[in-house]
């Protein structure tokens, strides 16, 4: 199912199964994406033209036939190469939800969640079955049965695979000294909230360039670029909580509307309205089941 605008994101969602999100784009030559990070893994297809995909230190043309895998927290950004066609489908994944299924297959000694090495794929049978269960979930006709059962075993395939080859390995950035770990902490908790420089070295015990510089290396953003991906992040749990798009701003810590609407879209690539309009699909289902 297409979005009747193709230039236009569409989001796939479902209350009965919370730990998935798709994203599909038909046209990303006007998707651009600031870089960002994502509480949950994600997996892309690309399935039509070709981008930059810029992840873990690297930066490489993507085309299409290629999967991309995201690790929870790790700054990337995908972009359209001079307005060429592109068209992707992207999955978000619960982390705690995708550990505990690592663990069910024998890959983690624990479910607790663990980054992968993968960063891309060319395989032609997991490419494939990605795009069968994109469909299943853009289907009006499918099942929860068969969209759950889908979700598994794609996922299934793709973690025992990468286990055994990964095609691209990315780099794992170093832990972080426990004094920026600590700052972030602050960050993330209160990032809705007005925070300033000074409180940030008076915690790190540090200058504010030095602050600034050591963070950027370790957590891929400013301190205050950290801040508004958080921020983001606020407002995307409101909207997909029912929350109108001013009340959402407010609770993300935006004065007002039209700023809120301005970020989002930079890192979202997408407006607050066309993430919460989801596709007819999920729309005629959750009428069905009032």
């Amino acid at each position: 199912m297409k979005p009747k605008n193709s230039a236009q994101p569409m989001f796939w969602r479902d209350d009965r199964m919370p730990h998935v999100e798709l994203r599909c784009v038909e046209d990303g030559r006007k998707v651009c994406y600031a870089p960002h990070s994502h509480a949950q893994w994600s997996m892309g297809a690309i399935t039509g033209g070709q981008s930059t995909f810029d992840y873990a230190n690297r930066l490489e043309t993507i085309a299409e036939g290629t999967l991309v895998f995201m690790n929870p927290e790790w700054v990337h950004a995908c972009n359209p190469i001079a307005d060429q066609p592109w068209a992707y489908l992207m999955l978000y994944v619960d982390k705690d939800w995708l550990a505990e299924l690592r663990h069910e297959l024998g890959l983690l000694a624990s479910p607790i969640w663990d980054d992968l090495d993968a960063s891309t794929s060319r395989d032609p049978a997991l490419y494939d079955g990605y795009r069968a269960m994109a469909a299943c979930l853009l289907q009006p006709e499918a099942t929860l049965l068969e969209k759950q059962s889908r979700v598994v075993d794609l996922l299934s395939d793709v973690m025992l695979a990468l286990a055994e080859t990964p095609s691209a390995t990315a780099d794992r950035p170093v832990t972080p000294p426990e004094r920026l770990q600590a700052v972030a902490a602050y960050i993330g908790k209160h990032c809705a909230d007005e925070i300033t420089l000074e409180q940030l070295c008076e915690r790190a015990g540090c200058t504010a360039g030095h602050l600034i510089r050591s963070f950027r290396q370790h957590f891929g953003l400013t301190p205050h670029a950290y801040q508004i991906n958080q921020r983001i992040r606020l407002g995307q749990q409101a909207l997909k909580a029912g929350q109108p798009i001013a009340d959402a701003a407010l609770a993300a810590g935006f004065s007002d509307q039209p700023h809120f609407q301005r970020v989002f879209k930079r890192l979202v690539a997408a407006t607050p309205r066309q993430y919460v309009t989801t596709s007819v699909q999920h729309q005629d289902q959750a009428a069905a089941r009032k």
